[in-house]
């Protein structure tokens, strides 16, 4: 259902152009409350991708229920994506009846809609949509030309969010239950995007239109991707007995490249199921898809752009972290931004725990080394507030930045030992699926929050956690362990917090190479030492805790970035 009207030509774009207002630059956050009264039932999404323009057009047709009594629609759409015409169950509003003057679009119903009133409203958009200035560290399209000159484009949206290329409800909650997505490119070009194909149509002129439905869809992780791809398919039995249909699209000249990653495919799926359950899109695929920037977990259709780059870890580190993902944002998703670290908390700790199940604990422990120099401490990881993506990502705007990645894998890491694998692994899954016996087809996407991880450790231990993470998630600078050595050999450890909260971790000490460990009920132990014995704290570094080593590595990093 494409417009007909071809639109006029528009000049070559360029990075960060055209300019996007500050309300579209927002992805989360406190929302109105008209948004809030909407469930979001299902969202149809017929887009043409013009690449000689660099355009897009689009027909947006969104059907809501109201919960709650609503006059008018609040939609996020950046302005840079004009609408020509807008109707509401069937019947073509008046251009009196809406505006866009800041990205948030404004639609006045015919009459207020009563709570439980299902409403379906088409909106017919089209524009030059704004271009990433670093994807995906910064949000918008790509526009980008493969080795012969051909077309290759991506979008990217998860700082900014879904409004960048279509009419959405920004913000984490707001994800459609069911999206149908006819993407039309030119002649010779693919789309894949996300969820199943139902079928290719092609039109007279050679273009084609590619039709994708998805179920629970994160509304960041709904993608555009043309290019001339190539095709790996396959297929995994899962270990719960169904089969999963796997996909890889590539640029051509890459077959022999494409053909590794692909075969890392199945191992890391069984490293998935066996630790933490099963596929959660297995009716649905596994699909990767290489694209023009670095990665982005993308629902169904993973985007990875990491060059075949190698590592001494054995797996392609990009591909196992974006499609962790699929657990970790998209099986779960964190209801409120301030809760981000669930996707990257998790997904920074699947690599090491990756290479762990592959190698051994000597892989695991050098993986998590490499990760603890990159812990900043600059800023909680949680506030308790409703906050905006970049509010957490962006330091500038006080967010925790990196932190919830590698900070809140060390916290995981850290967790894992006090509690015990068997009491982690069912808090994981109680998380990650509401339940902890999940099979295929008892279990839904759904939406987690700290909290409620908080509780479902103390429902898998039994005790109450709350001072650990207090002591990691909700302050910046991290516990200190404090040793104090008598003459006589009385030595005291006393744990110390910005906070002066007790913090009760146990810590592992080596006494002349005899292990043995501290309770620190309380945060503090006192133990005899003998004279002249060598002492060596945490010596597997199980426990996160300041590093006065590690501090001063960062700032001879930091005077060696800002030298001459």
């Amino acid at each position: 259902m494409i417009l007909p009207v071809l639109l006029a030509l528009a000049a070559p774009q360029t990075a960060g152009k055209p300019p996007i207002t500050a309300q579209t630059q927002v992805s989360g956050g406190v929302r109105p409350a008209e948004q809030l009264a909407l469930r979001f039932d299902a969202a149809d999404l017929a887009i043409e991708v013009l690449p000689q323009t660099k355009r897009l057009r689009g027909v947006a047709t969104l059907t809501f229920t109201a919960k709650a009594p609503v006059a008018r629609l609040l939609i996020d759409l950046d302005r840079n994506l004009p609408v020509s015409a807008v109707s509401v169950d069937g019947v073509a509003l008046k251009p009196s009846a809406w505006s866009n003057p800041d990205g948030r679009l404004t639609i006045a119903l015919p009459a207020p809609a009563a709570s439980g009133k299902t409403l379906s409203v088409r909106i017919a958009y089209a524009g030059v949509p704004h271009v990433a200035v670093n994807a995906p560290w910064d949000d918008g399209v790509v526009w980008s030309k493969t080795k012969d000159g051909r077309t290759w484009f991506a979008t990217t949206a998860e700082g900014y969010g879904c409004d960048l290329f279509w009419p959405c409800l920004d913000f984490p909650t707001g994800e459609p239950a069911r999206v149908d997505l006819h993407i039309t490119v030119p002649k010779g070009l693919k789309a894949p995007s996300n969820g199943v194909l139902l079928g290719v149509e092609t039109l007279a002129d050679g273009r084609t239109t590619w039709n994708w439905r998805a179920k629970h869809v994160n509304t960041y992780a709904i993608a555009l991707n043309v290019g001339p791809y190539e095709e790996i398919s396959g297929t995994y039995k899962s270990h719960y007995g169904n089969t999963v249909p796997m996909f890889y699209w590539y640029l051509p000249g890459e077959k022999a490249q494409a053909e590794r990653l692909f075969a890392e495919f199945a191992p890391t799926l069984d490293f998935f199921e066996s630790v933490i359950g099963p596929y959660p899109f297995g009716d649905e695929k596994v699909g990767v898809v290489e694209t023009p920037h670095k990665g982005m977990e993308h629902q169904t259709i993973n985007a990875y752009g990491n060059n075949y780059a190698k590592t001494s870890d054995g797996f392609d580190d990009l591909f196992q972290h974006e499609f962790a993902h699929e657990w970790f944002a998209n099986q779960l998703t964190a209801a409120n931004w301030d809760d981000y670290w669930l996707h990257e908390g998790f997904g920074t700790y699947m690599q090491p725990l990756y290479g762990q199940w592959r190698e051994g604990d000597g892989r695991y422990a050098a993986m998590m080394d490499r990760q603890r120099s990159r812990v900043d401490n600059k800023a909680p990881i949680v506030r308790g507030l409703p906050l905006t993506e970049e509010q957490v990502y962006e330091p500038s705007k006080g967010g925790a930045g990196q932190d919830i990645y590698f900070k809140a894998s060390w916290m995981l890491h850290t967790l894992r030992w006090l509690i015990g694998d068997e009491a982690f692994f069912k808090a994981v899954r109680l998380e990650v699926y509401g339940r902890d016996d999940p099979k295929p087809g008892n279990f839904a996407p759904r939406y987690g929050s700290t909290a409620e991880f908080e509780g479902f450790v103390q429902q898998a231990t039994g005790r109450d956690y709350g001072w650990f993470f207090d002591a990691y998630l909700r302050q910046a600078k991290l516990p200190d362990l404090v040793i104090t050595r008598q003459p006589d050999g009385r030595t005291q450890f006393r744990w110390t917090t910005p906070s002066a909260k007790p913090f009760a971790m146990p810590v592992e000490i080596a006494v002349d190479g005899k292990l043995r460990r501290l309770d620190m009920a309380g945060g503090v132990e006192q133990i005899a030492v003998p004279a002249g014995a060598h002492v060596v704290v945490d010596p597997s570094s199980r426990v996160l805790r300041r590093s006065a080593a590690i501090e001063a590595y960062q700032a001879y990093q930091a005077e060696q970035r800002t030298s001459p």
